[in-house]
């Protein structure tokens, strides 16, 4: 399908298409002909064991990784060639794996970087809305604090609080309750179901964490770099689980 063909099919409403992904390290193929959509206001799930690709697409979908075919297309807009901050400002938020905080700058520092992916970009004048600290109340009072200095869980809450700073229409998760205890793992989930019902913005999750998984809408099952299987995850079946999920 060339970029015409792509251009010229029916829009839908999607917050995120991917079409015929294919992604390679070196001549290492990494991700196999991917084909994915997310629809607006839902949480879509990808899941899969260690080395299957999961991280490679959310890398790619963010710009940082080029594929070598195929299209992504974002809120009716081809993006495949777009740089990482031209997507962000376009709407789509990302907090990878690891949590990526900036451990030395203080808590409200590291969220007030989060504008910088407005589209018009932080104004001297911009303040952290209070429904962050709605979502996340524990960040309103580690405000002075060293990002380093708190612990996984809260570390994981600020990250996502600062993807939400520049608000996005499609917030991209990477394994968001990786080392976290249970009970965070809790808050977190339903801080982003909040947050799809408050906002009607889109996710994409990549997670291990069975009852987290089951909060989205759909499910994508990856391995060896291909989507092998899809479904609404109420449809969720204990084969499947054991396939992609079972350590």
């Amino acid at each position: 399908m060339n970029r015409e063909e792509f251009q010229g099919q029916q829009k839908t409403d999607l917050a995120l298409r991917i079409s015929n992904l294919n992604v390679y390290y070196g001549e290492s193929h990494i991700l196999r002909n991917v084909d994915m959509s997310i629809p607006s206001g839902q949480m879509v799930c990808l899941i899969g064991r260690n080395g299957v690709g999961k991280t490679t697409l959310l890398k790619t979908v963010m710009g940082l990784l080029k594929p070598r075919t195929g299209h992504i297309f974002f809120a009716d807009k081809l993006i495949t060639k777009l740089t990482p901050d031209r997507r962000a400002k376009l709407g789509i938020g990302y907090v990878p794996q690891g949590r990526d905080i900036i451990p030395r700058v203080s808590v409200e520092d590291n969220l007030l970087l989060g504008l910088e992916a407005r589209p018009q970009g932080r104004k001297r004048s911009d303040t952290i809305p209070q429904e962050i600290f709605d979502l996340f109340p524990v960040l309103k009072t580690m405000l002075s604090r060293m990002g380093g200095d708190l612990s996984g869980g809260q570390q994981q809450q600020l990250a996502i609080a600062r993807a939400l700073m520049g608000k996005p229409r499609l917030l991209v998760l990477d394994e968001p309750t990786e080392g976290i205890q249970p009970s965070i793992i809790l808050e977190i989930e339903a801080a982003v179901k909040r947050i799809i019902e408050a906002t009607g913005i889109s996710v994409l999750l990549v997670e291990q964490h069975l009852h987290f998984v089951r909060q989205a809408d759909r499910y994508y099952a990856m391995q060896k770099g291909g989507i092998v299987a899809s479904g609404n995850t109420e449809e969720l079946s204990q084969e499947v689980i054991q396939q992609f999920l079972a350590v």
